[in-house]
């Protein structure tokens, strides 16, 4: 991938952190030009993520056999998503700091261990109360993992391959909603939903293994990491804004998602076996998502963003109003995938840039972000559900969140281009407040 020229790339928008784990001239991470490879432990982390994202999104496509065993409705079967969710936005900033001084090899093979550990609880769970806590259990240690992760994936690249390296780990939840998700619906549909969390579970340990002998040791800083420094962040208000824009672009299309198997069966008349093949769909267009939004958004970073916000609001409206049709409803499947994970690399990124004196906790801010989507989408379309609406409410709910995360991102680009906002390297270059978009 050709590296971004210097008139397109978004400005650094704080100076970097004194880290030893932020490559320098010396290091090896920081050597490569953007356009080489990424370093081996980048793609063993998004292979990791897999199991990750696998377990945080195959509960699409298991509601109904999960509502049915442990006797309760969907949509409160639907807050099994929600669980995991609300795990993902406590445990990501409160395991960065608690981690913060911990060797970061440790701190992930602690936490994908215990990970794996919750995909057996959930597996042996007897009760709605015993599953909903494991998958909480599993949520803070992937949560964890994801906020260490993508620092240490940062740490290793240079600033302009910040977005490639985060759609390689973004890349595992895409191969996890192509295959994970489908196979799990598929297991769920054989073997029953129990067989889907051993299967996540023994994802668990392959990718343990990974980190185990592929992740390298990165020694601890000389200068202890300051609490005080790093949450100084949530005092800049364009941090918040991309906390609220990343919430409302991944909650309106999970606003949907979460509910998209009674949806085509109950709405679109589709038999119950055409699921996993849709969801696998849905991951298909995670990857093209992926590909593209990593290739484009380290040098068009806010233009990736309004476009994918934009996108994903037209398709929800379309499946609003064609739920009703097979054909139009699967390919709209496919569409939302693409947009959804094109968008995903250049909120990643940006949450980097403009926290970036605090890689640790801006990991997990965007972790946390995108799960307070993932909370509270879930949250209105059992919402609107329970309101008697009907399955094909979610996506009218789920387009009313991305349309105001679109106008909060204009808000937030708005503010990038006052002159009185933009910094390289932490001195300010009012002559490119007009940064390309």
């Amino acid at each position: 991938m050709p590296s971004p020229s210097a008139e397109h790339a978004e400005p650094t928008e704080h100076p970097e952190p004194a880290d030893p784990t932020t490559p320098t001239a010396a290091s090896p991470a920081a050597s490569p030009a953007p356009g080489t490879r990424m370093p081996l432990a980048v793609y063993i982390l998004g292979l990791s993520v897999f199991a990750l994202g696998t377990s945080e999104f195959m509960l699409s496509g298991l509601l109904p056999p999960i509502a049915e065993d442990m006797n309760v409705s969907i949509p409160r079967a639907g807050l099994l998503i929600s669980a995991f969710a609300i795990g993902m936005v406590v445990g990501a900033p409160l395991l960065a700091v608690a981690t913060l001084r911990l060797p970061r090899k440790t701190t992930l093979i602690a936490l994908i261990t215990v990970f794996g550990l919750g995909q057996i609880a959930g597996a042996l769970a007897p009760n709605y109360a015993i599953l909903f806590a494991s998958r909480v259990i599993s949520a803070l240690a992937c949560a964890g993992f994801w906020a260490v992760g993508a620092a240490v994936a940062i740490a290793m690249v240079p600033v302009g391959s910040r977005a490639r390296a985060m759609a390689v780990m973004i890349g595992g939840l895409s191969i996890a909603n192509v295959l994970g998700v489908p196979a799990g619906a598929f297991l769920g549909e054989h073997l029953g939903w129990r067989s889907a969390f051993w299967a996540v579970g023994a994802a668990s340990a392959i990718a343990l293994v990974g980190v185990v002998t592929r992740i390298p040791h990165i020694p601890l800083p000389e200068t202890k990491p300051r609490l005080k420094r790093e949450l100084a962040i949530y005092r800049d208000r364009q941090v918040l804004l991309s906390v609220a824009v990343t919430a409302l672009a991944a909650g309106g299309v999970f606003c949907a998602f979460s509910y998209l198997a009674p949806l085509l069966t109950d709405v679109s008349g589709l038999d119950k076996g055409w699921v996993s093949g849709v969801l696998a769909l849905f991951g298909i267009g995670a990857v093209v998502g992926t590909a593209i939004g990593g290739r484009v958004a380290d040098a068009h970073l806010f233009g990736v963003m309004l476009t994918g916000i934009a996108a994903s609001t037209a398709f929800l409206v379309a499946l609003a109003l064609f739920a009703t049709s097979p054909a139009a409803t699967v390919v709209l499947a496919f569409l939302l995938g693409v947009s959804a994970f094109y968008t995903a690399p250049a909120l990643n990124a940006r949450m980097f840039n403009v926290a970036g004196a605090a890689p640790t906790l801006a990991g997990a801010t965007t972790t946390a972000a995108f799960n307070l989507g993932n909370t509270g989408g879930p949250w209105l379309g059992g919402t609107v559900i329970d309101a008697g609406l009907g399955f094909a409410s979610t996506a009218w709910a789920g387009a009313a969140m991305t349309a105001l995360g679109l106008g909060t991102a204009a808000v937030a680009l708005k503010l990038h281009r006052s002159p009185s906002r933009v910094v390289t390297s932490g001195v300010p270059q009012p002559e490119k407040a007009a940064a390309r978009c």
